[in-house]
């Protein structure tokens, strides 16, 4: 066996996406582009059928598959980020053009795609040993959008 690999559904715009991506995170890359062959649906010849991504070091799908099948919450991707300045640089980046802000860490990218950008702090702070402390840690969280690592330290004193 090999790896599972996790394939996005694009209503067009995989490769863009893949681009994208790939230029926020090291060890990414667009491996593999694959266009439509002749006799494909109308209009669709030698546009982009599928791409094959690595993002952190994991292989990702793309495909083109059309408009009727969305991205939703159940699904969302998680980014350890060790400090403010990542988590920021990665907020803004898949706010911009589209993007949304949604609650406790998570957005929504251009194309409607779930990130969580997580401070490693976070997930520390909620394991703490003391419970008081972790409460206090999920109670602050819970009232962020984006989170705000200092904030955080302060809230579990």
């Amino acid at each position: 066996m090999h790896n599972i690999i996790t394939c996005l559904w694009y209503a067009g715009e995989a490769e863009a996406a893949a681009n994208f991506y790939t230029s926020l995170l090291p060890d990414s890359s667009v491996d593999r582009v694959l266009n439509w062959p002749a006799g494909g649906p109308p209009g669709t010849e030698g546009t982009v059928l599928t791409v094959e991504f690595t993002l952190l070091g994991q292989k990702f799908f793309g495909l083109n598959g059309g408009p009727m099948h969305k991205f939703n919450e159940a699904v969302s991707l998680q980014i350890p980020c060790e400090d403010q300045s990542e988590l920021d640089r990665l907020w803004d980046a898949l706010t911009a053009n589209g993007g949304e802000p949604v609650a406790c860490g998570w957005l929504k990218d251009r194309w409607g795609l779930c990130w969580q950008i997580t401070p490693t702090r976070l997930t520390e702070l909620m394991h703490d040993p003391d419970p008081a402390r972790a409460a206090r840690a999920m109670q602050a969280m819970m009232t962020m959008t984006k989170i705000d690592i200092a904030a955080l330290e302060f809230a579990v004193g």
